[in-house]
């Protein structure tokens, strides 16, 4: 069983001349490395042939490398997915088309960097007298059109004018947008253009701006009355305006979805349909209650009356049908794997300890308990808990994983297999039986990675570990052998996270090369790319019904994927620096996200809105968590301080008042949800965990 991958082709299938002579130029490079199994696949399903590779020239296939790295004539259309760096000298060919690159930025004509200058004065102007009503909303503008002069500036050779030009004026911008500028005044040779995330960013997609009607008829007739073609050619080229009916927005509603590298979020971004809810729960009833003996017959109506036998009682706790949820996806838009009798009662042991947990409330706070690291002298990158909280995994900068037992039992190994051959398979305790006591031991370690280990993932069946790591692989553990298993290489550089489906069997990726990947444990290959973000994906995080994926990115922006069809259906905008944490909550409407900004947002995942801007620690938020039940909200970061947040009250709020975008909270909002603050003693949170119980367990790496 695998999610097949879907081939998406484009025309009606004929190959023109320019197909075939590339397809040759391919040929011709696998037949000089040799590669006799796959050169005949190609000739068989291109149909193509070896005879014909006497017209094809060294040039040739230069030229067809150069357009598969992103170096041909059309650079705007170009996927910007890096590939690894090779160490020979650029080709001639490689070098006009840089010089082609860098004179897109520049123009036909010769570049005037005081022109500039004086048509980015009279803009600013003009945004500055401007009415406050539609002020805020116009300065939007400055940002875009600052740094493609910059761009044009440092193409022509004039780095110090350029970077006099940004210092002057990156006054007028919001503090979001200082970091991004300070990394474009780093530059010092025309060609490093090509190579930035910022520039490529706005090179693939226009920078977007939403503004109401009145203020972008304003714009444009300003440019038009001042005859400023320099700012007409920017915007043509870079700009795209979301224009919307209705009041301009207010300073707080245009900075609250602001700060990305492309912008805004098209409201066409957003349109598509998501199946939020969850799937049906399994009848276990069947799996407990045996089925009842088939009454006898009796056709003797004289016959003494027999006492009739009592129906075996039902848990109310299984007995309860979950209702079918209006949001939920098909059972079987994706192949989910089938649950065997052990899987089964895995979940009913979870649903027995989940009955017993605590409800909790802003006068019923969850007990914590924190794990401290100390004596890590190999770096502790991230930990993870089982999801029973049995376990916890850590990855550490020398390359090593560790596994610690949270409970009296130990980590016991397998048996040997002639013992597992005198074990009576049916038995019900068979997963017990064929551990072996005497290899009990507190803790294991695992050795493979050649780099440091950025995630670890358990199984939901708490059998299989998860990692990735600077070695641009991920490697899958086995619990019960404690040894690697499968080693799944695809990405090209290193692989910042990793998280198991919570059904199990599929398990998503993401890397430096800024893609996320999503794969099945039976497969070497990944069965869909997500492409689309426009710098690193740094985490994370599968939907709880297991048909999306989300993914946060150092380009500041989050996506929400789909898993059936590869695209993407979310796109949200509004942090001000990289996403570093992401955690749905438990009914699957909601997203919430932590970043190098400081703030956690929560996302409506069926419009893509912004409920709230949760403002409250003083550094990088590293982790997020929902309680089992949802009402609660978790966040921990660098500064030492765990918060509680009454996520109950947001989405109250939220949906009786009809909070979106376009009336946005006020700024004290940590007054209204924050439930409680504690602070750590000088350790940093690696990640959170709620128990099936709602304890809430941290672990920590001790700074001396």
């Amino acid at each position: 069983m695998s999610l097949e991958m879907s081939n998406i082709n484009g025309g009606n299938g004929t190959q023109t001349p320019h197909d075939k002579r590339e397809l040759l130029c391919l040929l011709k490079l696998i037949k000089k490395y040799q590669l006799k199994s796959t050169e005949e696949l190609l000739c068989q399903e291109a149909n193509v042939s070896s005879a014909d590779l006497s017209e094809i020239s060294e040039s040739d296939v230069q030229k067809v490398l150069g357009a598969a790295l992103g170096l041909g004539d059309d650079s705007r259309e170009r996927k910007h997915v890096p590939v690894p760096q090779q160490d020979h000298k650029p080709s001639a060919v490689t070098e006009a088309n840089a010089a082609e690159a860098l004179a897109k930025f520049i123009g036909d004509d010769s570049f005037d960097a005081q022109h500039y200058e004086q048509a980015y004065m009279e803009l600013r102007t003009f945004v500055e007298d401007s009415l406050d009503i539609y002020k805020h909303e116009l300065s939007m503008v400055l940002y875009p059109i600052l740094v493609q002069i910059y761009f044009k500036m440092l193409a022509s050779g004039l780095r110090e004018k350029g970077k006099d030009f940004i210092e002057k004026y990156k006054s007028d911008l919001d503090g979001y947008y200082i970091e991004g500028l300070f990394n474009l005044l780093l530059l010092s040779k025309p060609e490093e253009l090509l190579e930035n995330d910022l520039v490529a960013a706005m090179e693939q997609d226009k920078f977007v701006i939403r503004m109401s009607r009145d203020s972008h008829s304003l714009f444009k007739r300003h440019i038009q009355d001042r005859r400023q073609e320099v700012v007409a050619d920017i915007v043509s080229k870079y700009l795209h305006f979301d224009t919307y009916e209705g009041m301009a927005r207010n300073k707080l509603q245009c900075v609250a979805t602001a700060g990305s590298h492309i912008g805004e979020a098209k409201r066409q971004d957003n349109k598509m349909r998501v199946y939020y809810g969850l799937l049906k729960e399994v009848d276990f009833q069947t799996l407990t209650t045996p089925a009842p003996a088939p009454e006898e017959e009796d056709d003797d109506p004289d016959a003494p009356d027999r006492p009739k036998k009592k129906k075996p009682k039902k848990d109310p706790l299984l007995s309860k049908k979950s209702k079918s949820d209006p949001n939920a996806p098909s059972i079987d838009r994706i192949p989910l794997p089938e649950l065997k009798d052990s899987d089964k009662l895995l979940k009913l042991k979870a649903l027995r300890e989940a009955s017993k947990r605590l409800a909790l409330s802003k006068d019923q706070l969850p007990s914590a308990v924190f794990y401290t690291v100390l004596n890590s002298h190999q770096g502790v990158t991230c930990a993870e808990i089982s999801d029973d909280s049995t376990m916890l995994a850590c990855g550490f900068g020398d390359s090593s994983v560790r596994i610690w037992s949270l409970t009296p039992a130990k980590l016991r190994a397998l048996k040997d297999a002639d013992a597992l051959r005198e074990l009576d398979k049916e038995s019900a305790d068979i997963n017990v039986r064929m551990l072996d006591d005497r290899s009990g031991e507190v803790t294991r370690s695992f050795l493979g990675h050649t780099g440091p280990v950025y995630r670890c993932a358990f199984a939901p069946e708490m059998n299989l570990l998860l990692s990735c790591s600077e070695d641009s692989t991920i490697r899958l553990w086995s619990l019960l052998t404690w040894s690697c298993v499968v080693t799944y290489r695809g990405h090209v550089y290193p692989v910042w996270d990793v998280r198991f489906a919570p059904h199990g069997y599929y398990f998503v990726s993401c890397s430096y090369d800024k893609t996320a990947r999503l794969w099945a444990t039976d497969s070497n290959q990944a069965l869909r790319v997500f492409v689309g973000h426009l710098s690193d994906v740094d985490c994370v995080q599968f939907h709880p019904n297991s048909n999306y994926v989300a993914t946060g990115s150092s380009d500041r922006t989050v996506r929400l994927w789909d898993n059936m069809t590869g695209q993407s259906v979310r796109l949200m905008t509004g942090h001000k620096g990289s996403v570093t944490s992401l955690a749905f909550s438990a009914c699957g409407r909601y997203l919430a996200s932590g970043s190098v900004d400081h703030n956690i947002i929560i996302w409506d995942l069926s419009s893509g809105a912004l409920v709230t801007t949760l403002l409250r620690h003083t550094s990088t938020v590293s982790t997020i968590t929902f309680s089992r039940d949802g009402t609660v909200l978790a966040a921990a970061g660098l500064d030492n301080n765990l918060t509680l947040w009454d996520f109950h009250k947001v989405t109250e709020d939220y949906i009786s008042n009809h909070i979106t975008v376009s009336h946005h909270q006020d700024e004290n909002d940590e007054d209204v949800y924050l439930m409680r603050t504690f602070p750590s003693k000088n350790s940093p949170f690696v990640t959170l965990h709620f128990t099936r119980r709602n304890l809430l367990m941290c672990v920590g790496l001790f700074k001396s």
